[in-house]
């Protein structure tokens, strides 16, 4: 099995990923890319939550001139998203995309393909050959009787042959399913198979909670296998939360320290705080510190410095009052209501 750090290197933009290099984290902005502005103000905003990579969907030739304007005003690299029209592939690498995302498959004849493929090395730009389960080829689906994993790497393997038999390597594989299992052995099987770069996803997983689950269980086994070295998580809603839940598959691992963890009990019969609320708004409130710490939110003024004692500092609230928490050890009393106020006064003044 190849695993993520024997894969090869591909450069994307102002990053590489593959070999040694940390799993990247992507998203899919959900504006119309024709609208410049919109586009860019949502890329500025999941820059600032963690996204290393943006993907844009490109599905006319408005959509690729505005690549242009928007590599303008964004600093990191940018990844057009083509279906069925090749032109539209060749036109938005001429305006400057750092990737782009086709499946050799619905791109039209060989020639159009090789007139990608050629643009592509003009201009050094790697592609990523997308197959997922909804677009796999009849004959495929026929010779296994439905969508399998075999299937779907078969699928995979042959556009890559024939990127390979026009003299390109400069590839990123991407394989996915909304089945976990499925998608958890598509990965297995072709990091048996390939030493390019694996992109990693549960596609159309669902919504905020539906799809958190399936990409925590799907990624989190793939991940921990030790493939994949960029990954998505494809959630219907604001592309934001698959920034944050990235991050958490990647921190539970693991596979990124950097940045605030946020413990906190589940709450029981001893609870006399809004234990719920607090902890949202811990988590609203931590993004915007750039810290590489642990912190606890407990409801319970008796348990709570004990059970906090692995974070490096937390609150626990009581009836009407709370407690700061430093290693375990109450360094504050003070008012629930000021809790949260004196947690963000500590946070910004961390190691000061």
């Amino acid at each position: 099995m190849f695993r993520r750090e024997d894969t090869k290197k591909v450069r994307i933009g102002n990053i590489t990923i593959g070999g040694d290099s940390r799993v990247a984290i992507q998203s899919m902005c959900n504006t119309k890319t024709e609208n410049v502005a919109a586009t860019v103000s949502q890329i500025l905003q999941l820059e600032e939550a963690g996204c290393d990579i943006i993907r844009v969907a490109v599905p006319t030739e408005e959509a690729a001139a505005a690549v242009k304007e928007i590599k303008k005003s964004i600093h990191i690299p940018l990844v057009a998203d083509i279906h069925f029209n090749h032109r539209l592939a060749i036109a938005a690498i001429e305006n400057g995309v750092d990737k782009i995302r086709i499946n050799p498959g619905n791109i039209g004849s060989e020639e159009n393909v090789r007139s990608v493929v050629e643009k592509a090395k003009e201009y050094n730009v790697p592609i990523r050959v997308g197959v997922n389960s909804g677009s796999l080829e009849k004959h495929i689906i026929e010779k296994y009787g439905h969508v399998t994993a075999e299937g779907l790497v078969e699928s995979a393997l042959d556009k890559i042959h024939m990127l390979e038999a026009m003299d390109f390597g400069d590839i990123v594989i991407s394989i996915k399913s909304s089945d976990v299992p499925m998608a958890i052995k598509a990965h297995e099987l072709i990091a048996e198979k390939t030493d390019y770069p694996l992109h990693v996803g549960i596609t159309e997983a669902g919504t905020l909670i539906s799809g958190n689950i399936k990409s925590a269980v799907g990624l989190g086994i793939i991940l921990n296998e030790g493939i994949g070295n960029t990954i998505r998580v494809s959630l219907t809603g604001d592309p934001l939360e698959e920034i944050r839940s990235a991050k958490l598959i990647l921190r539970s691992l693991g596979m990124m320290k950097k940045g605030i963890e946020i413990v906190s009990c589940p709450t029981c019969g001893r609870t006399k705080i809004d234990l719920i609320g607090l902890a949202n708004s811990v988590e609203k409130m931590v993004h915007k510190y750039d810290l590489d710490i642990k912190v606890a939110v407990m409801g319970c003024v008796v348990n709570g410095p004990g059970e906090a004692r692995e974070a490096d500092i937390g609150i626990a609230g009581g009836d009407g009052m709370g407690v700061l928490i430093k290693k375990g050890e109450i360094v504050k009393k003070l008012p629930e209501d000021e809790l949260l106020t004196a947690l963000e006064l500590e946070l910004a003044n961390w190691g000061k």
